[in-house]
């Protein structure tokens, strides 16, 4: 049986001999009456079995314009056609850390790797177009976006890559905590111009795309405590840019919604979290570290469900499909809630624990521990 404590994630650090209170996870419930919500489109695997026990499993699925590229931790990298035949593989030659990033208009894949390559690939023949070497290791996808490829590693330097030679253009050092935990959110972008990182010292920095000029940087994460890990403020989820409004949520316990237009904080809740939310035109959702998932309303910031069906089952991120908000469990379990009740209406099942979950395209993309890899599409 699957034991999981409350903090089920690495530190990166001094250890101070803390042993962390440990549950059992809970037990599922068989839905009263299961409805079908999604049904799978596509499927693959990749090895795993070189994976690095030191490393996060969270690798992600490249997605684009029917176009799939899969990566695996053990350094194997493979593109797809829709029908789930794979055209090209190849390995990099180095445990895959951070991947993948897939832009379908340049035909590009860019996968990182543990000793801090940063690598391009084409998407269609997996070509290598060029690596280039970081300080740090990348433990989140890349951004592509206005020919650049941004990163954020492990050392606290958030960079932008030419996306035609990889060449280094600029550089952002962030302040790197003694101790962390060990991981880093994806770049995301709060407009066309500005790409916005989300850091290990609890900040958001928005940062131009282009040419990495600092426009502002604002605190999220504030840890309280006596000691170096009570006080760890990590962001780990990728903060959300949704309707001119930014949601972020920390380790340390604040979930945060703020309105751009005005610059103003709708408001602050407590709540922590190393996972990305997920919004619709209503809710705001979040899956906490004790396995909870919460909805919010997204302008006020008032509870409006709370869901204990999935305590300490290590859920992902919670995504909107559909009609219907999905999260991912320790057993490759996704579970879909109804948004207005919080019920739990249907389930699907992969192989292998899964650490984030993927919307694109309105299709959900999964991508276990154990290298399993499938994409699912809501029923007609």
């Amino acid at each position: 049986m699957a034991i999981v404590a409350v903090m089920a994630t690495a530190v990166v650090g001094c250890n101070r001999g803390i042993k962390p209170v440990v549950h059992e996870p809970t037990k599922l419930v068989q839905i009263a009456n299961p409805i079908s919500v999604l049904q799978p489109v596509f499927g693959a695997s990749v090895d795993n079995k070189k994976a690095n026990a030191k490393d996060p499993l969270d690798l992600q699925v490249g997605y684009d314009n029917g176009q799939i590229v899969v990566a695996s931790r053990g350094g194997e990298l493979s593109g797809f056609d829709h029908n789930g035949v794979r055209i090209w593989s190849l390995n990099v030659g180095d445990s895959i850390t951070g991947g993948v990033a897939l832009d379908a208009a340049s035909q590009t894949a860019i996968v990182s790797t543990r000793s801090g390559q940063v690598m391009a690939f084409d998407s269609l023949t997996g070509a290598k177009r060029w690596q280039q070497q970081l300080s740090g290791t990348v433990l989140s996808p890349a951004l592509i976006s206005s020919n650049r490829v941004i990163v954020a590693a492990n050392d606290g330097f958030l960079q932008g890559l030419s996306l035609q030679s990889g060449q280094p253009i600029w550089q952002f050092a962030t302040q790197v905590p003694d101790i962390s935990v060990r991981g880093t959110a994806k770049p995301t972008l709060l407009d066309s111009k500005t790409a916005l990182f989300a850091t290990a010292d609890g900040r958001l920095h928005a940062i131009t795309v282009d040419n990495g000029l600092p426009i502002w940087s604002r605190r999220v994460g504030v840890g309280v405590g006596s000691s170096e890990i009570e006080r760890m403020s990590d962001v780990d989820g990728a903060p959300i840019v949704d309707n001119n409004q930014l949601f972020a949520i920390s380790y340390s316990g604040q979930l945060i919604g703020i309105d751009l237009a005005s610059k103003q904080v709708l408001f602050v809740n407590d709540l922590a979290s190393l996972k990305s939310l997920a919004v619709n035109s209503r809710h705001l959702v979040a899956t906490s570290l004790d396995g909870r998932v919460v909805a919010y309303d997204r302008n006020s910031g008032q509870e409006l469900w709370s869901a204990n069906d999935l305590a300490y089952r290590k859920l992902t991120n919670p995504v909107m499909i559909g009609n219907y908000i999905a999260v991912g469990d320790l057993d490759g379990v996704v579970h879909l809630f109804d948004p207005n009740s919080g019920s739990i209406v249907s389930r699907v099942q992969t192989k292998g624990a899964l650490s984030s979950l993927q919307v694109k395209n309105n299709r959900l993309l999964t991508q276990s521990q154990s290298g399993q890899v499938a994409i699912w599409q809501p029923l007609r």
